[in-house]
């Protein structure tokens, strides 16, 4: 059998006497979608940064196609194939929409600093990028600057980021966090989208069990930094863990 497209072995980290994330182990295959749940403090995020290469494992092991990258940088593990977007916004705000999607456009590509191939290729760099617009219906905000974009727009446009570096793993931390009602949608579709690729490994990070249930193939369950349940998503939100700990409803 292949590697897992995504696996931890024993990922742990500790700050002083806290163990954030505790021995955790866990494999992703290609096409699938995993919702990572828990409650507010159970390491969920934390797990995310170990993986993505925003914290240094304490111990533990974080292997991308089968390799190794527990000590590689965020932007090798980038290069490698893993998208992660981000709770917080992590954009240019003082640059357009249009400019954010491009300069995504252009490091996939491999552009850097090299002016010559940058002009011979701005035609496809330009198209690329409005074509990652319209898929995240950005494409009438193309000249607006992000600071000026609602937040969901702005979450919408971290999105198209994500999709311009076409990652194999792509890793959504809380999507639909401060959006409106009408907002929603627009990502979930997105994200529906992805899936539909078959080779699209999917992270999801959610506390909105309507939207764990309508995108997961998989349900695992964070608590004080263990895995305490994994399993196809009706067995583990009937499970008596869940049902207590992250429902509110009392275990019969």
């Amino acid at each position: 059998m292949d590697a897992p497209a995504l696996e931890t072995r024993d990922l742990t980290i500790r700050f002083g006497g806290h163990v954030a994330v505790d021995r955790v182990s866990c494999s992703f295959r290609a096409g699938t979608l995993t919702a990572i749940v828990g409650p507010n403090g159970a390491g969920k995020t934390t797990y995310f940064n170990l993986i993505s290469g925003q914290l240094k494992a304490s111990a533990g092991t974080v292997l991308l196609k089968g390799e190794d990258v527990t000590a590689l940088p965020v932007s090798a593990r980038t290069h490698r194939g893993m998208g992660r977007a981000f709770q917080l916004t992590n954009l240019f705000p003082n640059l357009t929409v249009a400019e954010n999607v491009r300069l995504a456009v252009q490091s996939r590509a491999g552009v850097g600093l090299d002016l010559m191939r940058l002009w011979s290729d701005r035609t496809a760099l330009i198209e690329k990028a409005e074509a990652m617009l319209g898929r995240v219906r950005l494409a009438d905000r193309r000249q607006a600057t992000v600071a000026s974009l609602s937040h969901g727009d702005q979450r919408k446009l971290e999105v198209a980021l994500m999709l311009a570096l076409e990652p194999d793993i792509f890793m959504f931390d809380e999507p639909t966090a401060g959006m409106s009602v009408d907002e929603v949608p627009t990502i979930l579709e997105l994200i529906q989208e992805i899936k539909s690729r078959a080779q699209a490994t999917i992270l999801l990070v959610e506390h909105k069990m309507d939207v764990v249930r309508s995108l997961a193939d998989r349900i695992i369950v964070l608590h004080n930094g263990q895995l305490v349940a994994d399993g196809p998503p009706a067995e583990v939100i009937a499970s008596p863990v869940v049902q207590e700990a992250y429902l509110g409803v009392a275990a019969a």
